[in-house]
């Protein structure tokens, strides 16, 4: 099978680390490759077309980037899951605690009730999926606001963990643009799923 931009750009630039890391922040998420970005925005557009999306909901920080670019091609605001409370988030929030695979923590997170609401239809978007905790946060906040998860776009999926099938099991539209079925630190190996 051909593999996609996203999976040949992986290849070229990621680098595979101890602990099954994978390290894309010379183009995904820390220095951003924007051309690769509308290439993301787009594929999603083409992957979510026909859903009725009001608002696209991610979590600080490395997906803002990327729900940014795909709220273009929907016309709709991007909102994002905060991780740290400051004097201008003001009045009722809605909130929950996720795990942080990458950071090792427990984050409290929260947006605010005056952007999320029970007519919303949310499509979530994030970088990475491993365990799922972000994603199952992300849902949890849209539970409360009473609104909809009309879809989930992830740019890598590690396929080897087990966070897509958890959100796949749930009955979420999981859609993943590359997804990691394996890597090797000591060959500085990765495949990818069929």
């Amino acid at each position: 099978m051909a593999m996609n931009f996203l999976e040949e750009r992986i290849l070229k630039d990621g680098v595979v680390r101890e602990g099954n890391v994978l390290k894309v922040d010379s183009f995904l998420n820390h220095q951003i490759d924007i051309s690769l970005l509308e290439q993301i925005g787009a594929e999603f557009k083409k992957r979510f077309d026909g859903e009725k999306i009001t608002k696209i909901l991610t979590i600080e920080a490395s997906g803002i980037g990327i729900a940014c670019i795909v709220a273009r091609y929907f016309n709709v605001p991007v909102l994002f899951a905060k991780k740290t409370q400051s004097i201008n988030v003001d009045g009722d929030k809605y909130s929950t605690d996720v795990e942080s695979f990458t950071h090792g923590c427990t984050n409290h997170v929260f947006v605010s009730k005056k952007y999320l609401c029970s007519s919303d239809k949310v499509l979530i978007i994030d970088d990475f999926l491993a365990r799922g905790s972000a994603l199952l946060g992300l849902t949890e906040l849209v539970r409360q606001a009473g609104a909809e998860v009309v879809g989930i776009g992830i740019a890598i999926e590690k396929g080897f963990q087990d966070g897509g099938r958890i959100i796949r099991e749930k009955g979420f539209h999981l859609e993943s643009i590359a997804i990691v079925e394996s890597m090797d630190s000591s060959k500085g190996t990765i495949t990818f799923r069929d």
